[in-house]
């Protein structure tokens, strides 16, 4: 709708902002009607129309097949577009058009904002389904044809109140009709169901809906007469009350066709199932987050309890390699009380890896600097512990044979996201300027521990390669590629 208005027409922002807002609305005339809609816009030149949105109705058959938006009509072939436009009034056709043998009520409603008629909203009804109408289907006509006059009065939509359509309810979820005090003149069958579940035991018509929705509601207090007020539909508004069994949504329209309100629209959905399971998946992730925390508390306690028998242990290299199982266990706690914070099992990957380089970089002999360059993103919690473990060997592994005691260096973690968003893999460089590898050194073939749970979790978990060469200046390159999921 943006590209065809600028196009075409001479229409400024906020008139442009006007049309959006209308057209998040007309669902509910479409429906009210059982009519689609088509919205026209006057040229630039003023020597035709631009169709700049369509809507079809939920509640009808449709008369249009083809799409309409983009179709441009010359001024003067389509006389109710015409008079609507110049006389800002509704103009509706005597005798139907008949369009590939199906008769088509045509009507015109221009389109009001603070006193300009911006366009016209053509109204078109497939009338081969007409019937003798129900209560209900009079009730919608006359609903339709008060906010008709409101949107030529230019006092519908509400300015300041836009509404998700695809989350409030609908015209079919249930609907009431009330008078200017606020009592139920119409309650449609859906709307009547989901009161029952409230805990309504008495029909609604000729009730004062605020003060029937307030003694469902379980609140007492100052809080009943705002809901009374809220229920009689004197102000557009939308919420959700919850008594009984149940939980509805209620969005209230007032009609106002000619100035005074003479009435209020209440559209309400049931949404006891949808709130029921928001609540249980509220659960879940809570349940989630406090494992991964108490799995982190476990991490931290055994950690713990490997540097005190670290500590105790005389042999050098025993100590050294309770140190590093320390750091190990250590990487993969950091990975749970990330995951612990966040409610899916994703994680920004970033911190984990600053965290990593910041621990291992405490076992450096020398004065060795560290850091890191470009982004990992986000990763799931399967790639993120495997990822972390791998980093800390690595890292660790750098640190202890490329720096002497009392050296001073640097080492670089880089990484880059390649690919497409289904084939997104993610490059991993780690860079130090120390002695080197030694000649004839095999880093698919060595022995060492670390490198052994490099190649596994790369290679087997992960499903990713793994190198290791020098640098071309000094140092060593450690170079990984992993497949990854899109999101970065």
């Amino acid at each position: 709708m943006n590209d065809l208005v600028r196009q075409h027409t001479a229409l400024g922002d906020s008139d442009l902002e006007w049309l959006h807002l209308l057209v998040s609305e007309w669902q509910l005339l479409s429906d009210l009607s059982f009519a689609d809609l088509v919205l026209w816009v006057p040229t630039r030149d003023g020597t035709r129309y631009v169709s700049v949105a369509q809507m079809r109705p939920n509640t009808g058959p449709t008369s249009y097949q083809d799409d309409m938006v983009g179709h441009l009509v010359p001024r003067g072939r389509r006389p109710l577009l015409d008079a609507a436009l110049d006389e800002g009034r509704i103009v509706r056709e005597g005798d139907p058009e008949w369009r590939e043998e199906v008769p088509v009520r045509v009507e015109s409603i221009p389109v009001r904002r603070e006193g300009r008629v911006l366009g016209v909203i053509a109204r078109n009804t497939n009338l081969l389904t007409v019937r003798t109408p129900s209560r209900l289907e009079l009730t919608y006509l006359q609903s339709a044809s008060d906010l008709a006059q409101m949107i030529a009065a230019g006092s519908f939509p509400f300015e300041g109140q836009q509404v998700d359509m695809d989350a409030s309810p609908r015209v079919g979820d249930g609907l009431l009709r009330l008078d200017a005090d606020g009592v139920v003149q119409y309650a449609s069958p859906n709307a009547l169901s989901a009161y029952h579940r409230l805990g309504l035991a008495a029909d609604l018509v000729g009730h004062h809906l605020g003060k029937a929705t307030a003694e469902l509601a379980p609140s007492r207090g100052p809080v009943d007469e705002a809901l009374t007020k809220l229920a009689s539909g004197w102000a557009p508004r939308e919420f959700e009350i919850e008594g009984g069994d149940g939980v509805i949504q209620l969005r209230a329209i007032p009609l106002k066709p000619k100035g005074p309100r003479i009435g209020s629209l209440v559209l309400l959905r049931d949404v006891t199932e949808l709130r029921r399971r928001e609540r249980e998946l509220i659960t879940k992730d809570a349940t989630i987050r406090e494992i991964h925390h108490r799995v982190k508390n476990n991490l931290q306690t055994v950690a713990a309890l490997l540097r005190l028998q670290a500590r105790r242990i005389d042999s050098v290299s025993g100590r050294e390699a309770l140190e590093e199982a320390v750091r190990r266990v250590g990487s993969i706690a950091i990975v749970h009380e990330t995951l612990s914070q966040n409610l899916d099992e994703r994680v920004e990957f970033d911190e984990i890896a600053d965290r990593v380089l910041a621990m291992v970089a405490e076992i450096s002999p020398g004065t060795v600097a560290g850091r890191r360059t470009g982004r990992f993103g986000i990763l799931d919690a399967e790639v993120a512990t495997p990822l972390s473990m791998v980093l800390t060997e690595i890292l660790q592994n750098a640190l202890e044979h490329g720096f002497a005691q009392g050296d001073t260096g640097n080492v670089e973690v880089s990484a880059a996201r390649t690919g497409t968003a289904k084939d997104s893999r993610l490059l991993i460089t780690v860079q130090d300027d120390g002695v080197g590898l030694p000649a004839g050194f095999d880093p698919h073939r060595s022995g060492n521990l670390g490198l052994q749970i490099v190649r596994t979790l790369v290679e087997g978990e992960l499903g990713g390669t793994f190198d290791m060469v020098r640098a071309p200046e000094r140092g060593t390159r450690v170079v990984l590629d992993i497949p990854v999921r899109g999101d970065k």
